[in-house]
């Protein structure tokens, strides 16, 4: 028997987990003929009013006609999802949602949702419409409509809170509802806010635990629980610890909600249904065995998850180094550390042990103090997306660090970080050259991007990006401990006149400013001498940011320089750093006592380098929290569903995976559909062909070949520009068939096109990514795009900052904003090319690439010259809705 998950219209990337208000999962997928039982009982288990409210007549049992139709759906005229978790191996429907487009290939579809009463309060109606109207926009639905008795308040309230433009009107006794289902800014803004929400509460039975069962069986697992156990014995955590040397314990035990799991894969898949029922919520898995491949002989990661995920569990793991966690019973370190770890207010994830037995051995040199620390492992569950939701609330975390060997889920790390950061320090280092590394046990994406893509992705988000974990951790130190500074000027106070020359032109060169003259002082500078100049210069309003050097010579006075330093931290409440030999990370000597109760400490560097670094990291955060809430990019005059149609036209009887490049007059119409007029081109075969073209566009023409090596390449002979006669065009036409000859590329077709102003020839492109999804690129035309690489990138969706941001990021950059005296350039033109294609890149995943080159940017105005557009079956579904891994 096939199911309905095997047939191929069947849209699995519909399908996702999902957490609920509470904090408990749930599964959401296309409902399919083989539900006819689970809907009948879903449906029977209603009370009178449900039914009543959703049928609008009293209904006991749906009939075997209205089975059919509800369960045999062609995803596309008629979608339905239902919401499903799986109980003694069947799914039971727990809410149903559905739309039916009201005309055929229509744009506007009916919805309705039916939520069991067992579930009501959970938000699964919210749930249920945001995956319905993500389907909904990628077939092609723009609005939806719905009629709800007056009584029926909870409906209601799923589609007023939802944050889209609804309108209501009452009518025959019915509330009619219009929603448009294109996100706003306030309907993402409300999911994001739900997302945050849900995800954060789900965190919280691991990383504000108040209790712990230590489950460690065979050679290995009882090994590693001696090792949790120590250090949880040392750490004077007050909670609960209960032990388990085998799953049969677990039978009559009461629970708390983190167990930490140290076994055979068997083991632990027969203990997480006892765990679930004895009120277990988290779970870390030290050990590892679950195959991700084919071929496995025993249990697989998938199946871990499923089980997972139909008990109502969360994962930290397989193969995790353990977590650091802080609830009312103090700080609970369940992990593998040999060293006790400090507590303090800084959050910290990485994934696998190599990494996180490095990162704590430098967190505890510095002495710097965690707010918790989880290390993912093989990362089958939780992320540092879940994380970092958790953080957003935590009010002990001051500052997020998160050490990433690899990223899953690049978007929604993207908009998790970019939400984040704007209230807290997100520090981040990335391993290796790419970024991107296939982790043993841990199958991820693959991409072909640049991991200079990543790099941009985080800045986008107002991530600072450390070139190490040193780095990373100093950072740290010196945003946890410090305010962030109000402006540029550094005070620079050293020992050593010398010294004090080269950190005067490190801070120059990180682009921020020396308050006045460095301040050099004597090699035998004293200890009361030091006081006193940096006393005075707590009282001065020419710094923002200050750097204390002091190297011993003779008399050491580390000590009392150490003192000085942290209390002109102290007195002035501006940001400072030291340079102190032999006084490193957050030392008791940095600190004092304030005035208001409390101590303040100050960072020490190992050299100027790394504290100018450090200082610049922590002015460019402070810069970027000054900067206005930028909107999202919206454009005007757009067919989105004409572009839909030709997309999936195109792509009727093209085999799976293989990709279609679209005609120029197929190109030119769905560029077209969303404002980006490309200018049209005659190709010919010879010159008579070409004169003809000219004689019809008018003098002067463009003549260019259509070979992809000398495209566009006045340089390299493949254009000739501002011909005005037949002897010209036939001169440049031999010239360019010449050349092509040359390089062996034979019966090459050339181009003939109108002249365009001149200008600056840029290239805008579009990828479609199998990690990342939508890539925007920018560049300026030739050998800064083709040589130097000179190109910069930006992921979708774009606010209008991200786009002015994009094109300044290019070194070539300075030729459009006006160079040697030229005028600008019309960037704002070009801004809008960029904003229209970053739109179809989002709405339309069925592009797979699409290159504007060149795009002829002039004084006023530009012109969109040439445009290729490659197809290929979208494997990614709307990002506008809840998901998990």
């Amino acid at each position: 028997m096939t199911s309905a998950a095997d047939a191929p219209s069947y849209p699995a990337h519909w399908e996702a987990d999902v957490v609920l208000r509470d904090g408990s999962t749930m599964h959401i997928r296309p409902i399919g003929p083989d539900d006819a039982a689970a809907l009948q009982a879903f449906h029977r288990a209603q009370s009178e009013q449900s039914t009543y409210f959703r049928f609008f007549a009293p209904m006991e049992r749906l009939s075997e006609r209205d089975l059919r139709r509800f369960t045999h759906v062609d995803h596309d005229q008629r979608v339905a999802l239902v919401l499903v978790q799986r109980s003694e191996g069947h799914d039971q429907i727990l809410a149903v949602g559905r739309f039916d487009r009201l005309e055929e290939d229509g744009d506007v579809a009916e919805v309705a949702f039916n939520v069991a009463d067992s579930a009501q309060g959970r938000g699964l109606g919210s749930i249920l419409l945001e995956h319905l109207a993500a389907a909904g926009r990628e077939i092609g639905i723009r609005r939806f409509s719905a009629d709800v008795l007056p009584s029926n308040t909870r409906m209601l309230r799923v589609f007023t809170d939802a944050g889209y433009d609804t309108t209501q009107q009452y009518a025959d006794g019915v509330v009619e509802v219009s929603i448009p289902i294109r996100p706003t800014d306030r309907s993402l803004a409300v999911l994001a806010e739900r997302e945050r929400r849900a995800e954060a509460l789900s965190m919280t039975a691991l990383l504000a635990a108040e209790g712990v069962l230590v489950l460690a069986r065979g050679e290995e697992g009882e090994m590693l629980g001696e090792r949790v156990l120590a250090a949880i014995a040392g750490s004077g955590f007050t909670g609960r610890v209960v032990t388990a040397g085998s799953v049969a314990e677990l039978a009559d035990a009461d629970l708390p909600t983190l167990a930490v799991v140290a076994a055979a894969p068997e083991d632990v898949m027969a203990a997480l249904p006892l765990l679930a029922e004895r009120g277990t919520r988290a779970l870390v898995l030290l050990t590892a065995g679950f195959g991700t491949g084919g071929g496995a002989s025993g249990p697989s990661q998938r199946s871990l998850m499923r089980a997972l995920r139909e008990h109502g569990l969360r994962l930290v793991g397989p193969r995790s180094f353990g977590v650091l966690v802080h609830g009312a019973a103090g700080p609970l370190p369940a992990t593998l550390a040999p060293d006790p770890v400090p507590m303090g207010d800084v959050g910290v994830f990485c994934q696998s042990s190599a990494a996180a037995r490095a990162l704590l051995s430098q967190v505890t040199a510095r002495r710097l103090g965690l707010s918790s620390f989880l290390a993912a492992g093989q990362r089958a569950d939780i992320s540092g997306n879940d994380t970092m939701q958790y953080w957003s609330t935590d009010e002990r975390t001051r500052v997020v660090c998160l050490f990433l060997e690899s990223i899953g889920n690049p978007r929604k790390f993207s908009r998790v970080a970019r939400r984040l950061a704007a209230t807290k320090p997100v520090v981040v280092a990335i391993a290796g050259t790419t970024g991107q590394r296939q982790l043993p046990g841990h199958p991820v994406r693959s991409s072909t991007a640049p991991r200079r893509v990543l790099e941009q992705m985080m800045r986008q988000a107002g991530v600072l990006l450390a070139s190490s974990v040193s780095q990373q951790l100093d950072w740290a130190a010196l945003l946890s401990s410090q305010p962030l500074p109000a402006g540029d000027r550094v005070l620079v106070v050293s020992s050593s006149g010398s010294h004090a020359a080269v950190l005067g032109d490190l801070v120059t060169e990180h682009g921020l400013r020396v308050a006045g003259e460095p301040v050099a002082l004597a090699p035998t500078v004293g200890a009361e001498e030091l006081r006193a100049v940096l006393a005075d210069a707590a009282g001065r309003d020419d710094w923002d940011m200050a750097l204390v050097a002091y190297g011993p010579f003779g008399v050491d006075i580390g000590a009392d320089a150490a003192q000085a330093t942290a209390q002109l931290a102290a007195d002035s409440g501006r940001t400072v750093a030291a340079l102190i030999l032999g006084r490193t990370g957050l030392h008791p000597d940095l600190s004092v006592s304030s005035p208001g109760g409390g101590v303040v400490q100050v960072p020490g560097f190992h050299d100027g380098a790394d504290a100018v670094r450090a200082l610049a990291a922590v002015r460019g955060y402070a810069r970027h929290q000054d900067d206005p809430v930028s909107p999202r990019v919206e454009v005007v005059g757009v067919r989105r569903r004409h572009a839909r149609a030709l997309a999936h036209a195109e792509l009727v009887g093209v085999p799976t995976g293989t990709s279609v490049r679209l005609s120029h007059d197929k190109a030119t119409e769905l560029l077209a559909a969303y404002g980006l007029d490309v200018w049209p081109a005659t190709r010919v075969s010879d010159v008579q062909q070409a004169r003809a073209a000219a004689a019809s566009i008018g003098w002067p023409v463009a003549l260019k070949a259509s070979d992809d090596l000398l495209r566009h390449r006045a340089d390299l002979g493949g254009v000739r520009l501002d011909l005005s006669s037949d002897a010209e065009l036939t001169e440049a036409y031999t010239a360019i068939t010449d050349r092509l000859a040359a390089l062996g590329r034979h019966h090459v077709r050339l181009e003939v096109q109108r002249m365009a102003p001149t200008g600056a020839a840029c290239v805008v492109t579009g990828l479609e990514d199998e990690l990342y999804g939508p890539i925007i690129g920018f560049g300026l035309a030739g050998d800064a795009v083709e040589l130097l690489d000179d190109v910069a990138y930006r992921i979708p969706p774009l606010t209008e900052a991200d786009v002015s941001d994009l094109v300044r990021a290019v070194g070539a950059a300075p030729r459009l904003l006006g160079y040697r005296g030229l005028p600008p350039l019309d960037v704002a033109a070009l801004e809008d090319v960029i904003e229209r294609l970053s739109v179809l890149k989002e709405e339309l995943p069925e592009v797979r690439s699409v290159s504007l080159n060149p795009v002829l940017v002039s004084e006023r105005g530009l012109a969109i010259l040439s445009a290729t557009v490659d197809l290929l079956a979208a494997e990614r579904g709307d990002t506008a809705r809840r998901t998990l891994p």
